[in-house]
Order: structure tokens, then sequence, then C-alpha cells
């Protein structure tokens, strides 16, 4: 059983956060990798606002320090701009991952994806097998 919580940003912006406490990534890294998604995917531009580092933790049932380093970690970055009295928003930059940063991210995903999928009864295999198929019928449709 995989347990999830969630957060929603805003009433007007559909982009919530979501943790898995048996992921084994912690949930500060699952906040910044799911900020750096929402603005990758557009569900987050320039300008949103995100909830108070309390609100956050109280949302999601976890300390406030973890969103205070999630946080912390996002502005370093260029991601947040933190405004005193107004509260935490996307900047304007667009968020530079490093190639280290990619492939942990990729190794995280091909991780649940095998697990998920060897839940399910699914071999390494099959998966190749199918992703290969996937791969090649997008290669010939594209043409």
């Amino acid at each position: 059983m995989v347990l999830v919580m969630t957060a929603a940003i805003t009433k007007r912006n559909s982009f919530q956060f979501r943790l898995d406490l048996h992921s084994g990534v912690p949930v500060y890294r699952q906040i910044i990798d799911q900020v750096i998604g929402g603005i990758a995917a557009g569900t987050l531009a320039a300008g949103n606002q995100l909830p108070t580092v309390r609100q956050l933790a109280v949302d999601l049932s976890i300390n406030p320090n973890t969103v205070i380093r999630a946080y912390r970690e996002l502005e370093i970055r260029g991601v947040l701009e933190t405004q005193q009295g107004t509260g935490t928003f996307i900047s304007d930059q667009k968020p530079q991952r490093d190639d280290a940063d990619r492939q942990r991210r990729l190794t995280q995903l091909v991780g649940e994806f095998i697990a998920r999928a060897g839940s399910s009864g699914f071999t390494v295999e099959e998966l190749l097998e199918k992703l290969q198929n996937i791969n090649g019928d997008s290669g010939k449709k594209r043409r």
C-alpha cells in the first residue's frame, strides 16, 4: 500500500503536491522535483504563489523544516522568490537541471516503473520489449 498525501497550491490552480512516503525518496526532494516538474509541464508559471511553509507542512502532515529545506534549495537555484510579508512565488527563471540531477531523476523514475510493473507480474524483459515496440511505432508515425 502506498500512502500518498496531497496539498493544493491555490484554489484557482490545479497543481497539487503528492508525497509518496514509501518511495524511498526524501520528502524535501519530492517537493523540489514536483515544483520543477510543474514548471516544466506548465502547471506552475512565473508569479504563481506557493503555500506558506506552515500551510504546506500542515496539508502534507510533515515537519515545517522539511518544507523550509525544499523552498530554500529552490530559492538557491533561482526557481523561487520569497518576498517578506507577501509569500513565496515561482520566479521568472527557467529551472536548470544538471546532468547528475537528471540522471538521479531518471534512475528514480525507472526504479518506480520497474517496481510497479513487477508488482503487476511483468518482467524487465517484457517491459523492454514493449518500450521498444512503442518507440518503433512512434518513429514510424513521425515520418
